[in-house]
């Protein structure tokens, strides 16, 4: 049976959007956690290199207007609100939007393809947390659109977008070049309780297979927790500087774990990686992030087409089955204290 869906829900992560933005919405993302002062103050200075204007809201406006356009097309006019984790607009902000316009049963669409407890669970906690602040006339919410890591359409446009950078190196230094996946660290208390590694490596896999094979790996970036908290490695900048003691001379990076190019790919990947290839005399491409591919966003489309008919055939390709729609009360958990010795 179909479910009585009636309007999207877009969720994100959300970004300053000036200068005096950016402390208050690093705090946002840090409440709670046992992240350093320090590493606050230095990730500020990242967003303040770019005006102190994160780019994830311009690309999330553009994706949603993209989306609006294909389901048009596709004769699903469902109406699309925007609310975000850390910063306005907010989740509860859009859900108020949504019950002042009459709508009952909204559909959340995560910017996020991959499992882990800050990039599913976690966004449906702060979801029950809105709805528990609207009361008892707020929406009642649909479960969360499937991600699509193994759908064959994230797969195409992932594979266009690496095949376009590595077409950007050298014609003699593309034969040999490495492949590198990026993916946000995360502690791996957090990895331990979910797929996300699973996942990340299948889809390279698959990724891979469609472009011939190359020698590929899949690396992280990012990681914000103390130094004594165990969290995933190899970390890009440790791998580049390994890679150019092997003789790797050429490196192409997909951004495979973010769906836009927001604050920590344009600072973690497109300055600091790029840098240290600069130093070791590595010559760096980078894949642009897939969010407003034209397949991805056909993706979105299928995937709420998917939901909507409730026909039960759910596209995917390779080893692993498509991820379920209702998560298990115990999926993607995250135990605290999770700090181990160093």
């Amino acid at each position: 049976m179909s479910e009585t869906i009636d309007s999207i829900l877009f969720v994100s992560f959300g970004g300053p959007e000036g200068p005096d933005d950016v402390i208050p919405f690093l705090e946002n993302v840090l409440r709670g956690k046992p992240v350093p002062r320090e590493r606050l103050l230095e990730v500020a200075e990242h967003y303040q290199h770019f005006g102190g204007v994160s780019p994830i809201n311009e690309q999330n406006r553009d994706m949603i207007e993209r989306l609006k356009a294909a389901m048009a097309a596709n004769g699903i006019p469902l109406p699309i609100f925007w609310g975000n984790r850390n910063w306005s607009p907010y989740i509860t902000e859009a859900l108020r939007e949504v019950q002042q316009q009459g709508f009952k049963n909204p559909l959340p669409i995560f910017t996020n393809m991959f499992s882990s407890y800050s990039g599913c669970r976690q966004y449906r906690e702060n979801i029950i947390a809105a709805v528990q602040e609207i009361g008892p006339s707020a929406p009642a919410m649909a479960p969360r659109l499937r991600f699509g890591f193994n759908h064959p359409r994230f797969i195409s446009a992932q594979t266009q977008l690496i095949e376009t950078a590595r077409n950007q190196l050298p014609d003699s230094l593309r034969p040999n070049s490495r492949l590198l996946f990026t993916a946000h660290s995360i502690p791996l208390s957090m990895a331990d309780n979910c797929n996300y590694v699973k996942q990340l490596t299948e889809s390279a896999r698959l990724i891979s297979d469609r472009l011939g094979n190359p020698a590929w790996e899949l690396v992280y970036q990012s990681r914000s927790g103390p130094p004594q908290q165990t969290w995933l490695e190899p970390d890009i900048g440790d791998r580049l500087r390994e890679l150019a003691e092997e003789g790797v001379e050429a490196v192409v990076i997909a951004p495979l774990g973010f769906v836009s190019d927001h604050m920590e790919v344009l600072f973690d990947l497109d300055t600091e990686a790029k840098d240290i290839c600069g130093e070791l005399n590595i010559a760096y491409s980078r894949a642009a992030a897939v969010g407003t591919h034209p397949e991805f966003i056909q993706m979105l489309v299928e995937l709420v087409q998917e939901r909507l008919s409730g026909s039960g055939q759910r596209s995917c390709i390779g080893e692993m089955p498509p991820l379920h729609d209702v998560c298990p009360e115990n999926c993607c958990l995250y135990p605290r204290p999770t700090t181990r010795p160093s």
